[in-house]
């Protein structure tokens, strides 16, 4: 009995023993290098695709005002009207004048014509004659004075009827009927804007502009064509808007107040949706990273001075590796330095496993498979 029970204390002394040797599963992902396209997110203002400041080109007294605050107008359309009856007679005085002028000119080229046929026979001197002809000239030439002035006294009488001068929408009239609205001044009546489509001005650190220069001349990073650049738009409350825009420009030179590059694009606005001086943000897609490294968020563990993650070896024992993060793609953090392409990360629960303990790696397809089956009812 002695011996029995001795030997049973063997045997269960043992059997931790051996559990205790045996390697834990470490469920790992294989990380790879792949290109990525490269986003930023930055702050824009919507602005007007044109804007026409409407002024009053003539002096005068408002009359009516013929549209409504904020409705859409055509090209041409008819915003307001300034009383026409100063102007008008105007034009008819300039008419008359030209009338004048033309009766005096039929009067010097008919005593030119009787001067030239005289002064052959010297009924006439040739002084004489050549006074008659200066006549005529001077005739004809205040004849396209007074057309000319017939023409300006027309475009003013015209001017009293102030027209939309593009399509877009009419704003807030700053004159109402009555007002008393001058030319010298050109007195601003209204606006009138197109937003359909529309303008967002953003601008891009100029640190980040450089960085994305340097990736390019070494390869780590391609740019995108033109019109290949995705431009994507967030309003202010963070809803995604459903149109894509387009990248029309990015300045040449760096704003020394702003340390910035300004940029524009250009959205479709076809609801109106979007309206000029609004805050939203701008999503930029124009450029590739050749060999980018991402990794599940919940692998990367961090402490008070570095970030690092699990990693088993060749040897299968887990090593820390101290990476750098830069941006989160979905719930990936993209690793900038630290990982090279081809490291097995550990995926779940990194933190249990300590650096230099002997683990076995199990990718997880294969952790899925090793799973039991959960039993029938």
């Amino acid at each position: 009995m002695l011996f029995a029970a001795l030997l049973l204390a063997g045997c269960t002394d043992k059997a931790p023993t051996e559990a205790a040797v045996q390697p834990r599963d470490a469920v790992v992902t294989t990380v790879r290098a792949q290109s990525l396209p490269l986003a930023v997110e930055l702050p824009g203002r919507l602005e007007a695709y044109r804007r026409a400041e409407v002024r009053a080109r003539v002096s005068g007294i408002v009359t009516a005002r013929t549209y409504d605050e904020g409705q859409e107008v055509r090209q041409g359309a008819v915003l307001f009207r300034i009383d026409p009856a100063p102007l008008r007679a105007a034009r008819d005085a300039a008419a008359g004048a030209l009338a004048q002028a033309q009766a005096a000119l039929l009067a010097a080229a008919d005593k030119r014509t009787r001067y030239e046929t005289l002064v052959e026979t010297d009924a006439v001197s040739r002084r004489e004659h050549l006074q008659a002809v200066a006549e005529e000239q001077q005739t004809r030439a205040a004849v396209q004075s007074a057309r000319a002035e017939l023409a300006r006294a027309e475009l003013q009488l015209g001017y009293t009827t102030v027209t939309a001068p593009i399509q877009g929408r009419a704003r807030r009239a700053l004159v109402t009927e009555g007002a008393l609205v001058g030319q010298d001044q050109a007195t601003p009546l209204t606006s009138v804007e197109q937003i359909d489509p529309i303008y967002v001005n953003f601008s891009q650190p100029a640190a980040d502009v450089e960085a994305l220069g340097r990736a390019v001349q070494t390869g780590r990073a391609s740019r995108l064509a033109r019109e290949d650049v995705e431009v994507t738009l967030l309003r202010a409350d963070g809803t995604p808007y459903p149109h894509k825009g387009k990248l029309l420009f990015a300045d040449l030179a760096v704003d020394p107040a702003t340390d910035t590059v300004a940029m524009r694009a250009v959205f479709p606005n076809p609801g109106h949706d979007l309206l000029p001086g609004a805050y939203v943000r701008i999503g930029l897609r124009h450029a590739v990273e050749r060999s980018a490294i991402l990794v599940p968020r919940d692998t990367v563990l961090r402490t008070a001075d570095r970030a690092i993650v699990k990693v088993v070896g060749d040897d299968g024992k887990i090593r820390d590796v101290a990476v750098e993060t830069r941006d989160m793609r979905g719930r990936d953090w993209q690793v900038t330095h630290g990982l090279q392409g081809g490291e097995r990360v550990v995926t779940h629960n990194p933190a249990q496993f300590e650096e230099g303990a002997a683990v076995k790696a199990v990718e997880p397809a294969a952790a899925s498979a090793a799973a039991p089956s959960a039993p029938k009812s």
